[in-house]
């Protein structure tokens, strides 16, 4: 027999493991359970028995996040997708399935509201302090397994972007999650994902917590990133959705030269006229050069709708400006 077929005997059924690795979790062990997770599923890989390897990966980190080790479960979440990959697992609902039931068990923890109630007292400040950073720690852990799905997704079968669905995920996670909300970085994944309502409806929750200015601002770089992409579309579907919801809240939305743009230019670009989308920017010069990437965001708009080149295509920001996200 070969060392390779020895190697394939030697292992036993993969549920007998999952089966004694969850055991050993239950009691308290969920470091030493974690080296075994990790020592076993690479000994699958390694026998090319990837669909196991898988299994007892899943099933690793979902056990693992439910206990509360966000860490431990974030590891094998990444190891669950290194295994997609070097068992060339084709995206597809099945496998998008997996992955969202790992997502799932990633936990939601809201940080405290009333951050301005709090004294001055040692206590409370180390409770924040402690809240906080057990917050950026899920984020960056969610993060990793997320953007490391989106990469396998985008080379096995998803769009070239990734998929849409787990870049909905990880732009849910990173609003409801984050300590320190990025906007940039959720408008990011959110315009590559496929549910702009529900982004219409996380910009109007962000429009109640953020500061004065911030709110016509995260509007029109949503409108803008969707439409250098060229999806006019979704672009109008999610204004629409904001528009229905601070209708229905009884809140008004921001009267500024940059709402009166953006209103301006989504019907502007359906009437397909070059040179008023041209004046637009010249009228509206002084407020979009407030936001230097706004004029990036406006050189890609130009090239999708009207075939105009880039001024500067060998320095564009627009594609790699967010390589971070």
């Amino acid at each position: 027999m070969s060392r390779e077929r020895l190697r394939r005997a030697n292992l036993p059924p993969v549920q007998e493991n999952i089966d004694k690795l969850e055991k050993v979790i239950n009691d308290g062990n969920c470091y030493g359970a974690q080296q075994m997770y990790k020592s076993l599923s690479s000994r699958y890989s390694s026998a090319e028995r990837y669909s196991e390897a898988l299994d007892l990966l899943q099933s690793g980190a979902c056990l693992q996040l439910k206990h509360g080790q966000v860490t431990c479960g974030s590891e094998l979440a990444v190891m669950f997708v290194e295994t997609l990959v070097k068992g060339k697992v084709p995206y597809n609902d099945d496998s998008l399935d997996r992955v969202r039931k790992i997502y799932k068990m990633f936990p939601l923890v809201p940080l405290p509201q009333n951050l301005g109630d709090l004294g001055d007292d040692d206590a409370d400040v180390q409770q924040l302090s402690e809240a906080i950073g057990a917050a950026k720690t899920r984020v960056e852990c969610c993060s990793s397994f997320l953007k490391a799905a989106i990469r396998w997704s985008a080379e096995f079968g998803a769009h070239k972007m990734g998929s849409p669905q787990l870049h909905v995920m990880l732009a849910e996670y990173l609003f409801s999650e984050s300590p320190e909300l990025d906007m940039a970085r959720i408008t990011y994944h959110f315009v590559r994902g496929d549910d702009p309502k529900k982004f219409g409806s996380t910009i109007v929750n962000f429009m109640g917590k953020c500061y004065p200015g911030e709110d016509d601002l995260a509007i029109a770089r949503a409108v803008l990133m969707y439409l250098a992409m060229g999806n006019l579309r979704d672009a109008n579907c999610m204004m629409d959705e904001i528009k229905k919801q601070v209708e229905s809240r009884k809140i008004e939305l921001p009267k500024s030269d940059l709402m009166r743009y953006v209103n301006y230019l989504l019907p502007t670009l359906q009437r397909d006229s070059l040179p008023l989308f041209n004046m637009l920017r010249v009228s509206y010069k002084a407020t979009l050069d407030k936001e230097p990437v706004f004029n990036e965001l406006l050189d890609e708009i130009a090239e999708k709708f009207y075939g105009v080149p880039r001024r500067n295509p060998l320095q564009g920001m627009f594609g790699d400006i967010f390589k971070m996200m």
